[in-house]
C-alpha cells in the first residue's frame, strides 16, 4: 500500500518538459505546511478554494473566490473530473497546489457548456481548507493535565471553560477570552454541539485539550452565522476552569490538626480565622492574609455563605482545612460583581486562630504550685507577677520579659482586664498558671494596642511577690483587734500629746510587729502624714486624746 502511494506521488510530482500532449495530471506543490497530520484519501470529503484557468492563455474560467464560498466535494468517487480526483490525493490542509489536467482527464474533446472548449488543458490553483470522512470521530489531544485530578467531567455536570475556536485551516471564529468570561453550560443535555459535548467529558479542572470535531458532529451543512461555513471541521482549544454537579455537597479536607483539641466549634460560637480563597483552577479571588486581619464571624447564624457556615462546625483552634464549596452553597448563578463569576466553585484554605462563646468563662490551669502556701492573692493585694500574653495560635503579643522588672498590680483596682484579674486571684507566691481569657473578659470586640478585636488571649503567669492589701479607701488596717485604749499606746513618751514623728514611729512599730498593715505600693512617708492630718482635728501639729475620741463631722475614713 505504501509503495503504491509513493509511486502515485512520484507520478504526480513529475513535471513533463516535453512540449507534446500531457499524459497524466501534473501537480506542483508550491506551498506545503510544515505539519500535516492528515492527507486527502479516496472517499474523504474536502472543502477548498480554487482558481481555474486555461493552460493555453491563462484565462480564468471559474473561481470559488468569485463565488464567495469554498467548493465542497468527495474525492475519488467520480464526483469530480478524473484529473482533480487524482490531483487532490495526498493534499494537506492549508497546502497550495497547482494541478494541471490534460483534456482526457478533464472534459475531453467535447468540452462543457460553452465554458470549457474541446481539448482544453486546465490549470487549478487549489487551497485546501478542510478534510473529513463519514467514519471520523471526535479527536482529543491533551495538551496539559494537572498533577492531581480528583474528579473528571461527566454528563449532567455544569462546567465553566475557556476556549479558542478555529476552523481546521486555523482561521479563528470565536474565543471566550475576548469576552473575558468563561463559557458556562451543562454537559450531556443538548446545550452544546454533539462533538463538544463528547469532547469535554473526562476533563479535569486545569486540563487543557484540543478537540477536533467533524462537521456532522458540529454545525453540519448549514454552518453557523457568518463565522462557521457549511461542512466545517471545528477545532477547540479548551481550558477547563470549573466543574460541579447540582448534587454536590461540601468537600472538606483536613490539612493539619493540633495534637490537643479540647473543644470544637459549634453553632453560636464566634470564630476568628485566616483564609485564602481561590477558584478550582487555583486563581485567587480573596485573602485575609493580604489584609493582615482575620475574618471574624458567628457560626451557624447566616452571616456567611451556606457552605462556609456548615464547614466551620467541628473545628479545633489551630486546625487547617481546605473547603470546596459548590455554587449552590456559595454565591450561585449570580456570583459577586467582578470578583466571583456566576456558578463558581470556591476553594477556601482556612486556619482557625481562635473561637469562643459568650457563655465562656475564664479557664485557669495550675501548672506549678509551691509546697508551702501561707497566703494567696485577693482583692486589694499588691502583687508582682511575670507573664507572657499570646493569641491561641501562639503569636506572642506581650511579655514581662520585655521589661526590667515584673509587672505589678493591685487586685480589685481595675488595673488589669477582668480575665487576668481572675487568673491572678488565689495564687501563692511561686505558683504558675495558664489562663485562657475570652474577649468578653478581655479587650472585647475592639481590641487594644496590638490585641486584635474579639481575640481570645492566653496568659502564662507566675506570682513573684505578694503584699497583702487594705480595703479600698483605707491606708492602714489593724490585723486583728486594735488596742482597747489607743491613745496611751500611741503616746510613746507619755507626755499626753503625739506629734507627727511620734505618730510615725507608732505606726511603723505596729507594721513591724505584724499588728497592722499599710496600703502596699504607696510610700509610707506619704501615707502616714495623711493619716496624722486626718486625726489632728485642730491642725495644731499634734494629736491629743480628745481629738482621737472625737467623732468627726466629715471624714471619709478613720483607719485608727
Amino acid at each position: 500500500m505504501e509503495l503504491t502511494k509513493s509511486l502515485l506521488l512520484l507520478i504526480l510530482h513529475v513535471v513533463n518538459c516535453n512540449p507534446g500532449p500531457l499524459l497524466d495530471v501534473v501537480v506542483d506543490r508550491y506551498d506545503v505546511p510544515k505539519v500535516c497530520p492528515r492527507e486527502v484519501q479516496t472517499e474523504d470529503f474536502i472543502r477548498y478554494h480554487f482558481n481555474g484557468s486555461f493552460y493555453a492563455d491563462g484565462k480564468t474560467f471559474d473561481s470559488s473566490y468569485k463565488r464567495g464560498k469554498p467548493f465542497i466535494s468527495q474525492v475519488g468517487l467520480g464526483r469530480l473530473i478524473t484529473g482533480m480526483d487524482r490531483g487532490l490525493q495526498g493534499m494537506c490542509v492549508n497546502e497550495r497546489r497547482r494541478i494541471t489536467v490534460p483534456p482526457h482527464l478533464a472534459y475531453g474533446s467535447i468540452g462543457t457548456g460553452g465554458v470549457i472548449p474541446p481539448d482544453a488543458v486546465l490549470v487549478y490553483d487549489v487551497l485546501l481548507l478542510d478534510i473529513w470522512n463519514t467514519e471520523d470521530t471526535v479527536q482529543i489531544r491533551t495538551l496539559r493535565k494537572p498533577p492531581s485530578c480528583n474528579r473528571t467531567a461527566v454528563a449532567s455536570d455544569f462546567v465553566r471553560y475557556h476556549y479558542n475556536g478555529t476552523l481546521l485551516s486555523g482561521e479563528a471564529f470565536d474565543s471566550s477570552y475576548t469576552s473575558k468570561a468563561t463559557y458556562d453550560t451543562y454537559l450531556g443535555q443538548g446545550d452544546l454541539i454533539k462533538g463538544l459535548d463528547e469532547g469535554l467529558l473526562g476533563m479535569c479542572v486545569g486540563e487543557r485539550r484540543v478537540i477536533i470535531i467533524p462537521p456532522f458532529l458540529a454545525y453540519g451543512e448549514n454552518g453557523h452565522g457568518t463565522t462557521i461555513p457549511p461542512q466545517a471541521t471545528l477545532v477547540f482549544e479548551v481550558l477547563m476552569v470549573d466543574l460541579f454537579n447540582s448534587k454536590d455537597d461540601l468537600i472538606m479536607e483536613v490539612k493539619q490538626v493540633p495534637e490537643v483539641c479540647n473543644r470544637r466549634t459549634v453553632t453560636g460560637d464566634y470564630i476568628r480565622y485566616h483564609y485564602n480563597g481561590t477558584f478550582q483552577d487555583g486563581t485567587a479571588f480573596d485573602s485575609s492574609y493580604q489584609r493582615n486581619s482575620t475574618y471574624n464571624t458567628y457560626i451557624g447564624m447566616g452571616h456567611v455563605i451556606k457552605g462556609m457556615d456548615k464547614a466551620l462546625h467541628g473545628l479545633c483552634v489551630g486546625e487547617k482545612r481546605r473547603i470546596t464549596v459548590p455554587p449552590h452553597l456559595a454565591y450561585g448563578e449570580d456570583g459577586v460583581g467582578d470578583l466571583i463569576p456566576g456558578s463558581a466553585v470556591l476553594v477556601f484554605d482556612i486556619h482557625v486562630i481562635d473561637f469562643h462563646n459568650q457563655k465562656d468563662l475564664v479557664e485557669i490551669k495550675v501548672t506549678h504550685k509551691p509546697p508551702e502556701c501561707t497566703a494567696t492573692s485577693e482583692t486589694d493585694d499588691l502583687i508582682q507577677y511575670r507573664y507572657n500574653c499570646s493569641l491561641l495560635d501562639g503569636t506572642l503579643l506581650y511579655s514581662s520579659d520585655q521589661y526590667d522588672s515584673p509587672s505589678s498590680a493591685t487586685l480589685g483596682a481595675n488595673g488589669v482586664i477582668m480575665g487576668l484579674e481572675k487568673g491572678l486571684s488565689g495564687m501563692c507566691v511561686g505558683e504558675r498558671r495558664e489562663v485562657v481569657v475570652p474577649p468578653h473578659w478581655g479587650h472585647g470586640e475592639n481590641g487594644a494596642g496590638g490585641v486584635p478585636g474579639s481575640a481570645v488571649l492566653f496568659f502564662e503567669l507566675e506570682l513573684v511577690e505578694l503584699q497583702k492589701g487594705v480595703p479600698e479607701g483605707y491606708m492602714f488596717v489593724w490585723l486583728g483587734d486594735g488596742p482597747e485604749h489607743l491613745f496611751p499606746v500611741m503616746d510613746l513618751n507619755g507626755d499626753k500629746k503625739v506629734p507627727l514623728e511620734e505618730f510615725t514611729a507608732f505606726i511603723m512599730l505596729q507594721v513591724k510587729e505584724g499588728k497592722g498593715r499599710l496600703r502596699p505600693g504607696i510610700d509610707a512617708n506619704f501615707i502616714i502624714p495623711e493619716m496624722f492630718n486626718n486625726q489632728d482635728r485642730n491642725k495644731d501639729g499634734k494629736i491629743v486624746e480628745e481629738e482621737l475620741n472625737e467623732e468627726p463631722e466629715q471624714v471619709t475614713r478613720d483607719e485608727l
